[in-house]
């Protein structure tokens, strides 16, 4: 469901697409809802079922009536908590999902599943913890706020906003960070709805030293607020950074790298940003049954480095 602006459907928004689909499963509900409740999620599910595995995930409870599981997630860190987290089942979508996303302009991706990349920033961020000590710290687009908590709980930071555009999202993050509440010592952890469309941020224009995020480059139509929204958010007083990881996925990151250009900020590209991550994409790229179907195009993230 990726937009690309040289296909034939670039002129077809993310929200009407996803009003098609809601008209389709509104229609036909009575028919077969069975059968349609799974055709929607199967078309805009977009789930992730493979990844990294770079942090280890044990399911510790699955409630079938609310469609919600507790999972516990090691941190490869000594020392380090762990951390259990909220999230909605497989494959788990409603219809009242998606008249949310409509209402407020986002997708759902953050509500039904946890992206490849998610698990990559958060191995990232806990191998250079050193980077986030002392400082104000938000993520964007956090989803169930994986990231932004492992940053919480084991790096020392002044502060970590984790934020979404999703209100049941960030209900999720409130939980969870709720749950986790005696693993961050001394840093203030909040959860925040922030759209990145906003014009109204005043009490958090230019105030954060790192922004991090992952997979929020996928929807082009989202690329012009995102940028404005990193350029806004970073200090303009001393050292700070975004540091968002994101596969290419065709022209995709490259046309949000543009729009970062427009708003006057710098960037880098790496590649091969940490030994353990490059080994697993190795791996998957010689054909590692763990992961079938992989492409470095649509599944490798890249380190990008934002600056002023």
């Amino acid at each position: 469901m990726e937009t690309d602006n040289n296909s034939s459907n670039s002129k077809t928004s993310a929200s009407s697409l996803r009003w098609g689909i809601l008209r389709r499963a509104v229609l036909n509900l009575a028919k077969n809802p069975e059968d349609e409740s799974q055709l929607a999620m199967n078309i805009i599910s977009r789930k992730a079922t493979k990844g990294f595995n770079l942090i280890p995930c044990q399911l510790l409870h699955h409630d079938h009536e609310s469609r919600d599981a507790r999972l516990c997630y090691t941190l490869p860190i000594q020392g380090s908590p762990k951390l259990v987290l909220t999230q909605r089942v497989d494959n788990s979508a409603s219809l009242s999902d998606f008249e949310v996303c409509n209402r407020f302009n986002i997708d759902n991706t953050g509500l039904v599943c946890q992206w490849p990349s998610e698990d990559v920033l958060a191995y990232f961020c806990l191998s250079h913890g050193n980077m986030f000590r002392s400082k104000r710290v938000i993520e964007l687009g956090s989803g169930y706020g994986l990231a932004g908590l492992a940053i919480a709980a084991a790096t020392e930071a002044l502060e970590v906003v984790i934020s979404d555009g999703n209100p049941q999202v960030v209900d999720y993050i409130q939980h969870n960070i709720n749950t986790n509440s005696g693993a961050f010592g001394e840093t203030s952890v909040k959860s925040m709805k922030l759209h990145w469309h906003q014009k109204e941020i005043s009490n958090l224009s230019h105030t954060f030293d790192v922004i991090v995020a992952s997979d929020c480059t996928f929807f082009k139509e989202f690329h012009k607020d995102l940028a404005r929204i990193t350029q806004l958010l970073l200090k303009n007083v001393g050292p700070s950074e975004a540091i968002f990881f994101s596969p290419r996925r065709g022209n995709s990151l490259d046309k949000f790298l543009e729009e970062i250009e427009d708003n006057g900020l710098l960037f880098s590209i790496t590649e091969s940003y940490d030994a353990e991550i490059w080994k697993c994409h190795q791996r998957f790229m010689n054909g590692d049954d763990s992961w079938p179907g992989y492409e470095k195009d649509h599944c490798y993230p890249l380190l990008i480095r934002i600056t002023r």
